[in-house]
């Protein structure tokens, strides 16, 4: 039995199922991830991307931090991949209790899927910091420079979490409520280094541990499975 039919055969006897992803579950709908060989953080810019992304440079560079936002992070004409589109159709059988990801673009709700846990928030979701507007991310696309406020005139930030931002405690333990109630834990396209997002898949308690990623990762010997093929690959040999 090869390792991909061994994945099948887990998902076929589990009812429970959770799946936890990264950056790697995006790059195959072409969205760069931040540390790979090809990522954002092997680019040349004025400023390492996660000095742009934290929170004392939003709110000291808002000019250079809305540049690379709107030229980097702002992938709005990325398209759904064979991951993402499986992950739906698992949810919808009932197999598939909630995806939780690490990943910004909402590709997961464009596939389908419903139960969807944003560690990081969203681009799709931004909100006037003076009177609270919401704006969506088309509106961040067609701005020039800093995003403003149609209604105030106050500045629009992403609700994505940035370096020295805290996680939302709501989805925290929304997650750890459903890892450690998982029959089954996923792990995809994350090769775990994020923290504290990496550390909640330490929850799981089961015997179906499967991961799914091109590099090694810390967590590889307490796997019960490891695949290391693309991602969309291997969920696309799944028959719901």
């Amino acid at each position: 039995m090869t390792d991909t039919e061994r994945f099948a055969k887990l998902i076929d006897s589990s009812h429970n199922i959770v799946f936890f992803g990264g950056a790697g579950v995006s790059t195959e709908s072409g969205i760069p991830d931040f540390r790979s060989v090809d990522g954002l953080y092997n680019q040349h810019y004025k400023f390492r991307p996660e000095t742009i992304l934290s929170h004392t440079f939003y709110k000291n560079n808002k000019s250079e931090f809305y540049r690379f936002y709107h030229d980097k992070m702002l992938c709005l004409d990325a398209k759904p991949n064979a991951a993402h589109l499986k992950l739906a159709e698992l949810e919808k059988a009932g197999k598939l209790k909630a995806v939780i990801t690490q990943n910004i673009d909402g590709l997961h709700q464009k596939a389908g899927s419903k139960n969807v846990l944003e560690l990081h928030g969203s681009v799709h979701r931004n909100y006037c910091e003076h009177c609270r507007k919401f704006f969506d991310a088309e509106y961040m696309k067609a701005a020039e420079g800093i995003p403003m406020c149609d209604a105030c005139g106050g500045p629009i930030k992403p609700d994505v979490v940035l370096y020295e931002e805290s996680l939302d405690d709501s989805v925290i333990t929304a997650t750890i409520r459903y890892i450690s109630q998982a029959d089954m834990l996923i792990i995809g396209g994350t090769s775990l280094v994020v923290y504290p997002a990496a550390g909640l898949v330490h929850y799981y308690k089961g015997n179906k541990l499967v991961l799914i990623n091109k590099g090694a990762t810390d967590m590889d010997d307490s796997a019960d499975l490891v695949l290391r093929e693309p991602i969309g690959e291997v969920f696309s040999t799944i028959s719901v």
